[in-house]
């Protein structure tokens, strides 16, 4: 597959392309910041600079994808303001739309319900937290995925709460709040392994799977 991946250079997004490349995949990287590109992408990876804010530079590196791989996540900045990956995400959307790529896999927070959910006491301690302590970065994690829940594309959004810089464990829990057992701790290697797993995986389909160690 033909995969663009946002939030490139991110905790878990850096390992998201490290396991695409992995299974065969050509990866297209969209990056904010040049000096964050690891050496190890060298001749791997096509990478393109830009700003999440960058209509026109979306639009052209989403042109000839296969998938759309989000990893992008909000600041924790207390002094940040707005909702720019809000608006990224539209523009994402929007270019997918106008170059008929129908495939988005992104990340997201248990505070949002897969359709077929019911809340817990578990999805709603977490977002109690999330409003209370970090209420604008709580606010974009929303914001994108709704965007992306209402958006005419075949959309999975991986949900998980506090994730580690562990290893690789390959033995997760996956499945949906008050039907399966999910913890709160997962590796970001893991993360990204699954992430990578959903391009050609579909089982979760217009789906949030919740993930865990």
């Amino acid at each position: 597959m033909n995969v663009t991946v946002f939030g490139a250079t991110g905790a878990i997004g850096a390992l998201t392309v490290d396991e695409l490349l992995e299974r065969g995949h050509a990866v297209t990287a969209y990056i904010r910041n040049p000096a964050k590109v690891p050496d190890r992408w060298a001749g791997a990876v096509s990478v393109v600079v830009g700003q999440i804010e960058d209509a026109t530079a979306i639009d052209t590196v989403v042109a000839g994808s296969d998938v759309v791989v989000s990893a992008l996540g909000p600041s924790m900045d207390r002094h940040a303001t707005g909702l720019p990956l809000v608006e990224g995400t539209g523009h994402i959307l929007a270019a997918m739309r106008r170059h008929g790529v129908t495939r988005y896999i992104g990340h997201g927070t248990p505070s949002i319900l897969d359709p077929r959910e019911r809340p817990t006491l578990q999805t709603r301690l977490i977002r109690f937290l999330g409003r209370t302590f970090l209420p604008r970065a709580y606010a974009e994690l929303i914001g994108m995925t709704d965007l992306v829940m209402q958006a005419r594309v075949r959309w999975t959004i991986v949900r998980f709460t506090a994730p580690k810089d562990t290893p690789k464990r390959d033995a997760l829990r996956v499945g949906s709040y008050g039907q399966n057992s999910i913890g709160f701790a997962i590796s970001r290697a893991d993360i990204a392994a699954f992430t990578a797993s959903q391009v050609v995986d579909d089982t979760y389909l217009d789906a949030a799977p919740a993930i865990s160690n």
